[in-house]
């Protein structure tokens, strides 16, 4: 096939693209059902994290299992990105949550059939089966994200994707707050099997309720001669074909390297400073802050250029982060928590935009799916090395004599010490990378493309070509 019959469409389809009439009413049931299925799987991920961390005490356990939880989806995006090109998204909302509902059960089996004292021995091969089926089935779960990313191009008119984003960030944190508040009252106070239980009755509900959803599309186009290593391959030749898109993917990979600390860490620090069940509810309130964020985006959008909006946002970010945990205040750390929480959305919705206008619908699933894998593959990094580090290192010399004079006159005195200085760090690197992103070139010509007129403009029409050619 040559280049020409490759490229043989409008850059990214999104400005000609005809939604259905009922495309809104749809988006919304779809997106409702996600955000139930999405509270389920973290409720259950949350309770497990509170509960090896309360029965253990142990920081690089849980360190390992979040790490765990993002390297594999950084090794399963671009598959998953791949079906979702080729599949009806429908057919895969529906796989995903068949997938989850079964590993769930599994898990439960396996916590009805072995000691529990068996399972928390982190050094047993039980602990870790336990962990895996319950990480498997998270895992799949995180395909149906790639999958409403593209239906919001399916559904939604292009100059409504910002605002689209924006209401999923808003269930999102939605789900984000009954999980927090549920998983800490539920391990407080009805332990790990009921947690399980009430798991897998939402999963098969949940997946219920989708069977009855209707979505108007079409099947999906089929490119031809296509081999399945060529499928993966193109989530990568697609971002590389367009200036400025790796770069920014690039700069989200490298933030997530700041937030595996704080995946790491965050649960240990209010576990230190407050009950399970007291975390539970103070994460949960501060977890608003995500509704909050989500809403001023689906009402406002995201200005004229998401990408600026999102450095600067991930600035903001940074200074939350250096200053929630300068002194060992509940207070301080639920406020910083909500503010910061409230700026994800943005930064999240800023990237989805971008790609959702700059890429063409069919290539779009294996390039969310490329993003994925590049941005979940820096936080288990961060913190597989982080957990052992603040547990036998930074966290004792912080509690030390030596470490309270060197460093007491900045971050006071307190337990969790240890865990604000890192939490102080890497804030700071995170301000410094965002102002330095700003400088580069890639910054400016992504953000040239995302503004030019579609349907004037020459460069876009050349942006088109090669973004279908999968050989640059």
């Amino acid at each position: 096939m040559s280049d020409e019959q490759i490229g043989n469409s409008t850059p990214t389809d999104a400005a000609t693209r005809v939604v259905p009439a009922d495309g809104q009413r749809s988006f919304m049931r779809i997106l409702i059902n996600t955000a139930v299925a999405n509270f389920t799987t973290s409720f259950l991920w949350f309770a497990l994290t509170f509960w090896v961390y309360l029965e253990t005490e142990n920081v690089m356990a849980t360190g390992i299992i979040g790490g765990a939880f993002m390297l594999l989806i950084a090794v399963f995006s671009m598959v998953f990105g791949t079906i979702v090109d080729n599949h009806r998204k429908k057919s895969v909302f529906v796989f995903s949550s068949i997938i989850t509902a079964i590993a769930f059960t599994l898990a439960g089996v396996i916590y009805l059939l072995l000691p529990t004292e068996d399972i928390l021995n982190v050094g047993g091969w039980q602990f870790w089966l336990f962990c895996l089926v319950i990480l498997g089935g998270a895992i799949v779960e995180q395909m149906r994200g790639i999958a409403l990313s593209t239906t919001v191009t399916l559904l939604i008119p292009v100059d409504r994707h910002a605002n689209a984003n924006g209401l999923v960030g808003t269930v999102q944190g939605i789900a984000f707050i009954i999980t927090s508040v549920f998983s800490g009252l539920a391990i407080g106070w009805l332990g790990m099997g009921w947690t399980l239980a009430i798991s897998i009755v939402m999963v098969v509900l949940t997946m219920l309720h989708l069977l009855g959803i209707s979505m108007p599309e079409e099947e999906p186009e089929k490119e031809e001669g296509r081999t399945k290593t060529s499928d993966l391959r193109l989530g990568f030749t697609t971002v590389m074909a367009i200036p400025g898109l790796f770069a920014l993917i690039i700069f989200s990979m490298f933030n997530n390297f700041i937030g595996g600390t704080y995946m790491a860490l965050m649960d240990p620090y209010g576990l230190t400073i407050m009950s399970v069940q007291a975390w539970g509810l103070s994460f949960g309130l501060a977890s608003t802050g995500f509704i909050v964020g989500g809403l001023l985006i689906a009402k406002f959008g995201l200005g004229k250029n998401p990408i600026r909006t999102m450095l600067w946002l991930v600035a903001a970010m940074g200074l939350l982060g250096a200053i929630f945990t300068i002194r060992e205040w509940t207070w301080l750390y639920i406020v910083g928590i909500w503010l910061y929480m409230m700026l994800i959305p943005a930064v999240e919705a800023s990237e989805q935009t971008v790609i959702q206008k700059v890429v063409t619908f069919r290539r779009q699933g294996r390039v969310f799916g490329f993003a994925q894998m590049m941005e979940a593959a820096a936080a288990p990094i961060t913190a597989f090395l982080i957990a052992p580090i603040a547990q036998y290192w930074i966290i004792p010399f912080m509690r030390s004599d030596q470490g309270d004079a060197q460093f007491g006159w900045l971050l006071g005195s307190g337990q969790g010490r240890g865990i604000a200085l890192i939490f102080l760090v890497g804030g700071l690197i995170m301000i410094l990378v965002a102002f330095l992103a700003m400088s580069t070139k890639q910054y400016r010509k992504l953000s040239s493309i995302f503004q030019a007129d579609e349907t004037t403009t020459p460069q876009e029409q050349t942006l088109g070509d090669i973004s279908e050619d999968p050989s640059h």
